[in-house]
């Protein structure tokens, strides 16, 4: 693996490191000791997939606030999304910063999303699915949101046509009203 700081602290991109041959590849998706040495949390508790059928999907943005906050592996296993982890950690000095990067089944990139910050993320290609790994048990007292097109963020999403939101996530509060 190959661990890539970002201008957010503790957001960082995981690459693969494949070991090719005639067979195909082989490479580790995630190494405790490794994320340990570099500080990133590395219990993780849970694994989720969100199955997503047509482009323009948009889920997020999503954290959990003290004392469950979660830190996350995230990694788009089918298709290819468009990833945004954005800092919400109050006292940071990149608070409502934000980092996106294009996640493929084919590169076998990964971001890690550290606790305090939020994370969503649209689909560019149909029948995307995204599998995450989670630090902490999901508590929905703790589930917390912000609008993926605040106007304070100003985070420039990829044009797929249209925008496919959940309920909730279209009711999702603005940092400043």
């Amino acid at each position: 693996m190959k661990l890539t700081r970002t201008s957010i602290e503790g957001v960082v991109i995981v690459d693969l490191e494949r070991r090719v041959d005639e067979r195909g590849f082989f490479a580790r998706s995630f190494c405790a000791t490794e994320f340990a040495a570099a500080g990133l949390s590395c219990r993780f508790v849970q694994a989720n997939v969100s199955f997503n059928h047509e482009a323009g999907t948009l889920r997020g943005l999503h954290w959990q606030a003290a004392p469950h906050e979660e830190a996350k592996l995230v990694r788009c296993t089918r298709g290819r999304i468009h990833d945004v982890a954005v800092d919400m950690r109050p006292g940071s000095a990149t608070l409502h910063a934000w980092v996106a990067v294009e996640l493929d089944e084919d590169g076998g990139r990964a971001l890690y999303v550290p606790e305090g910050c939020a994370h969503g993320y649209l689909t560019l290609t149909p029948n995307a699915e995204v599998s995450y790994l989670v630090s902490a048990a999901h508590d929905p007292g703790s589930e917390r949101g912000v609008r993926w097109d605040d106007p304070a963020l100003a985070i420039p999403w990829p044009e797929t046509g249209r925008r496919i939101l959940s309920p909730r996530d279209s009711a999702l509060p603005l940092l400043a009203p």
